[in-house]
């Protein structure tokens, strides 16, 4: 009998073990599980287009559009247009190379010229929901020898700091041979204290100064290249896989990259060679292609990169001092009025045209870059909107 209620505990024993085993594998394979669906999420997924036969009336307007501009305006570029985070139109034109005649295609990465000033203000926005610093912040926090001493981030942000143009340092006061580099800059601005165009706060003036030593900022702060920083925070997170900062003379020449020309005597395409101003970044020198830009604004407005609530002060017009509106965000023009929002960015460097333009109210996006020194951008996109607007309707598909 006792042997009889020993095998018994013996085997009420074993089966309590097992079935703690069991419940530990199922939370083991639940956890993995999370982590599959993780990783789900963050697949670089392909971009999502409306039907063809819904796009077909729309995509021939636009077409005949884009080829009419490349053959008179000389027009040489991509193009993608979304509306509701579905592609309508997506497409390029004209020559990557114009001695070789090879085209542009998917793998060619355009200069984003000033629309790069996104990603700089991305950035500090990004430092400043982790803590690292707070948008009232003075300079001199970061660089105690910055000679502009209640100049804030929030103003550099916006345009309303005042600041010298660092293109006229470098351009008269650089005696190395090679390009100088943010840090040299912010050195240069420290010793030369070239007289500010006002006072700080005092009026909107829009500024590449400002945004290059927002990116000397982030370097300071997170003791990393400004390029690196923005690969590790933006570029990886969201699949950007064609896009990179690059600085003129330090870092080496990657596949696709595009160079720019202008016109030459009417008919020759001349490249346009980098200048004493292109090891800078932060205004400028974020490379890129429409897919990738696609990929970016998807991602920030969907929260990805920051909040919603710090995104609406990307987004927010700036003020002076005075209180008066400025047409700017963070590292974005704003235009509205009573009846509509345009969130946008154009940009404009050694023969690159770039336009970045967000409609909220029809959550439309127009993107679109260039390497050939067009100089109709503004035009174009008021033509890409009427046709959208007459010629498609999302509600239908």
């Amino acid at each position: 009998m006792k042997r009889s209620v020993n095998i018994k505990y013996f085997l009420l024993i074993i089966f309590f073990v097992l079935n703690s085993f069991s419940v530990s594998t199922s939370v083991k394979d639940k956890s993995y599980g999370d982590v599959n669906t993780e990783e789900t999420l963050n697949k670089d997924m392909p971009l999502e287009f409306y039907p063809e036969a819904t796009t077909h009336k729309v995509n021939q307007r636009l077409d005949s559009l884009f080829n009419r501009f490349n053959k008179r305006h000389d027009f040489h570029g991509s193009v993608i247009i979304a509306q509701k985070g579905k592609v309508i139109f997506k497409n390029h034109y004209g020559y990557a190379d114009f001695k070789k005649k090879s085209m542009i295609d998917d793998h060619s990465v355009f200069q984003l010229a000033s629309v790069s000033k996104q990603f700089t203000a991305a950035s500090i926005l990004i430092l400043y929901e982790d803590g690292k610093l707070d948008l009232d912040d003075q300079v001199i926090k970061f660089f105690p020898d910055f000679p502009y001493k209640e100049v804030t981030v929030r103003q550099l942000m916006n345009h309303t700091s005042g600041l010298p143009k660092y293109f006229w340092l470098a351009e008269h006061k650089w005696k190395k041979e090679h390009a100088p580099s943010n840090k040299e800059m912010m050195d240069m601005l420290s010793k030369h204290d070239v007289q500010r165009f006002f006072s700080p706060g005092a009026n909107f003036d829009y500024s590449n100064t400002g945004y290059f030593v927002l990116a000397s900022i982030v370097e300071k702060v997170t003791n990393k290249n400004f390029g690196d920083f923005v690969d590790d925070k933006i570029f990886t997170p969201l699949h950007m896989k064609n896009t990179f900062v690059y600085r003129y003379e330090m870092d080496s020449i990657k596949e696709g990259q595009l160079d720019g020309f202008r016109i030459y005597r009417r008919r020759w395409h001349a490249k346009i060679g980098g200048t004493v101003n292109d090891a800078i970044v932060g205004d400028k020198n974020v490379y890129s292609t429409t897919e990738d830009m696609f990929k970016w604004i998807e991602g920030l407005n969907s929260g990805k990169i920051i909040s919603k609530k710090t995104l609406d002060l990307m987004y927010t017009r700036g003020e002076t001092r005075y209180n008066r509106k400025v047409p700017y965000g963070f590292g974005f023009r704003i235009k509205e009025d009573e009846n509509s929002k345009v969130v946008y960015h154009n940009g404009k460097w050694n023969g690159f045209s770039s336009s970045l333009m967000q409609y909220p109210d029809d959550e439309l996006v127009v993107i679109t870059l260039e390497h050939s020194n067009y100089n109709s951008m503004k035009t174009l996109n008021e033509k890409v909107k009427q046709i959208v607007d007459s010629s498609f309707d999302p509600s239908n598909n």
